[in-house]
């Protein structure tokens, strides 16, 4: 007797090393991922990162339920970061670099997230913003989403001289958007329209007892700077110029709608069995956030000032203050609340993430870029290995050699340092990047731009984008003027 219960005793430690039993295991089923992803509101306009006159309850509430990175870092603009997201590579090696003119549509040769996701039986769905072309065979739907709703271009009513427009004359209220390839008329505000649309989708998925994977990807607050009426009053009637209550109006409003979108999981009864991610995609407006700017006074009459958290750069910018965006993770009784995890991860790192816990047996071979954070959503302190994040701003005129742009408006940052151009910071000791410290540590620089160097021979080749010629035509007008004639049908808001 004593002998069998010897070998119990064994074979359960040696089960629980080798991860046997089931709650060893890394994830016991298949959660469902929603991630939600703000335009151009950046790390700073959130109440608990410091900001102390934006009101961002629901987020705050989420922030303080999330495992969150601390130092996550994307593309300093828009189009680049979404291709990382999707493919789990640098956005330069799909094509991508721009946001117009050809250079924002992600190479069809990439593996998409959902993609890799409908392997493991997920079903995707993405509400809003795509913005990685706007031709047929780049569009969601053929990109492995089950479900499509969204604008063109990369903001609402946008068109450009080329194939990168959205329908003509399309408004942030009542805007009509391209449901699974056709034209619909919505009514009332583009972000509620689109946690609507997503809240919709994901009840019906539920209720089909399917995992799901639903990204939620507004247009806010990005430029126009257009809010509901009663978010935008707030700002103004505190002195803030309409442009600047609209940006934060906008914000606030997401808030909102983030508050729906929780509750709803909670009344679901999903919150549970749903990893739900906040995040944006770039960088805040510099003229909205930078420090020492004044936006309006509070009923005390002191002046409210531009926050971005003590950072150097906005939007467009290879500094910290570019690339920094929150990422809140909440998965319920999985993830730790309140934890902050300061290792540096990046928008790359997402699919690789999000692969391993869907259970994704296999990866297009030669794609992945980035690391899988599970480990470090399991334990902060995990063994990680050191590495270096490029950043490129590319934008260059369309025609000229890229490689003539390679050393301007780039950055290398590992752990402890952040290389732009030709000034060193050491973000340790100071993440407000106020000195240059190349002189101290040339072996640093050198090793950065020796790693730099050969990042850009092994992306060049991927820039396929670059010599394209400009569309004669904008896809998203001819599709419409065609189904204008039959008429556009009015979109029927989903029962929640």
């Amino acid at each position: 007797m004593n002998n069998i219960l010897i070998l119990l005793i064994s074979f359960f430690l040696i089960s629980v090393n080798q991860g046997l039993i089931s709650k060893q295991l890394p994830f016991e089923s298949k959660p469902n991922i929603v991630l939600v992803i703000t335009d151009d509101q950046g790390y700073g306009p959130i109440g608990k990162h410091g900001n102390s006159w934006i009101k961002t309850p629901n987020l705050d509430k989420l922030h303080d339920q999330s495992t969150r990175f601390e130092r996550f870092l994307v593309s300093p603009t828009c189009s680049p970061t979404r291709a990382a997201l999707m493919s789990g590579r640098h956005p330069m090696k799909n094509g991508i670099t721009h946001t117009i003119l050809e250079r924002e549509r992600m190479a069809l040769s990439t593996v998409t997230l959902p993609q890799i996701l409908k392997n493991a039986g997920y079903n995707s769905g993405i509400f809003g913003k795509w913005h990685l072309g706007d031709e047929e065979e780049y569009q969601p739907h053929n990109r492995g989403f089950d479900e499509a709703f969204i604008h063109g271009a990369g903001g609402i009513g946008q068109k450009f001289n080329c194939s990168c427009a959205d329908v003509p004359g399309n408004k942030y209220f009542d805007p009509v958007i391209r449901h699974n390839g056709s034209f619909v008329k919505t009514k009332g505000y583009c972000t509620d329209v689109f946690f609507t649309a997503g809240l919709g989708w994901i009840k019906k998925m539920s209720e089909e007892k399917k995992p799901f994977f639903a990204y939620i990807t507004t247009n806010a607050p990005h430029g126009p700077f257009i809010a509901p009426p009663q978010n935008a009053k707030r700002f103004t009637d505190l002195g803030f110029s309409e442009r600047d209550a609209g940006f934060y109006g906008m914000i606030e409003n997401i808030d909102q709608n983030m508050g729906k979108l929780m509750n709803k999981l909670d009344e679901w009864d999903l919150s549970k069995d749903t990893i739900l991610i906040f995040m944006s995609d770039n960088g805040s407006v510099g003229s909205m956030v930078r420090e020492g700017s004044k936006l309006g006074k509070d009923s005390e009459g002191k002046i409210m000032e531009g926050f971005n958290a003590g950072m150097k750069g906005a939007k467009g910018s290879a500094d910290e203050g570019g690339v920094r965006v929150p990422f809140f993770v909440r998965w319920q009784g999985k993830f730790v609340a309140g934890r902050e995890i300061e290792k540096i991860s990046a928008h790359i790192d997402l699919l690789p993430t999000l692969a391993e816990i869907a259970g994704v047996k296999k990866l297009p071979k030669g794609q992945i870029e980035g690391c899988s954070l599970v480990p470090l959503l399991k334990n902060p302190k995990a063994n990680w290995k050191d590495r270096y994040l490029f950043t490129q701003g590319a934008r260059w005129k369309t025609g000229s050699e890229p490689t003539d742009h390679m050393w301007k408006r780039f950055a290398v940052r590992n752990e402890r340092f952040r290389l732009v151009e030709n000034s060193l910071y050491d973000m340790k000791k100071d993440p407000s990047q106020t000195t240059n410290v190349a002189e101290d540590y040339p072996q640093v620089v050198k090793s950065m731009r020796k790693a730099y160097e050969q990042f850009w021979k092994e992306t060049r080749p991927f820039m396929i984008n670059e010599d394209v010629p400009m569309s004669s035509t904008r896809p998203y007008h001819v599709e419409y003027a065609k189904q204008l004639e039959e008429g556009i049908p009015k979109w029927k808001p989903p029962s929640l």
